[in-house]
């Protein structure tokens, strides 16, 4: 079986560059994405995310989006940015619900920015704020045991 998630080459050795086609399925993630998310976060650190859904994207299979959630969780402290690319609304939708409970900055581009993308998700230091055109997380969802009242 052919995979649908490739690793890019090219970019500074932080970086992981993703590119998703066809439909994207667990056992993409468990013997691509995942190892490779393991692998640079040993060499590298923390890592800054790049991932491209262009149009021969044809969506992902429920094992992928919860593998994709599994990831995110287990490496939520891994990631010191992530692009995403994609015109696709329901993933750009998607990741503006729940780009705020994330750590690091997530920013969107369309598939016309991909350049763009590719040069913020490679700039060293803290991102510029507020991320425009994407999302916006500099101001995270509080907890709900932040909103609970304290006792004197």
């Amino acid at each position: 079986m052919a995979a649908h998630l490739e690793i890019l080459d090219g970019y500074p050795a932080d970086v992981l560059a993703v590119r998703a086609s066809g439909e994207v399925r667990r056992e993409d993630y468990e013997q691509v994405l995942i190892p490779a998310v393991a692998a640079k976060v040993k060499a590298a650190g923390r890592i800054k995310l790049l991932y491209i859904l262009g149009p021969e994207f044809a969506g992902m299979t429920a094992g992928a989006m919860f593998d994709d959630a599994k990831l995110g969780v287990f490496h939520m402290g891994d990631f010191a940015r992530v692009a995403v690319v994609t015109d696709v609304e329901w993933i750009r939708a998607s990741i503006k619900i729940f780009a705020p409970l994330t750590r690091s900055p997530v920013h969107v581009f369309s598939m016309g920015k991909l350049a763009a993308a590719t040069a913020w998700i490679a700039e060293s230091g803290a991102p510029e704020a507020p991320h425009k055109p994407g999302v916006d997380v500099t101001h995270k969802l509080p907890l709900s045991e932040d909103k609970m009242p304290r006792n004197p």
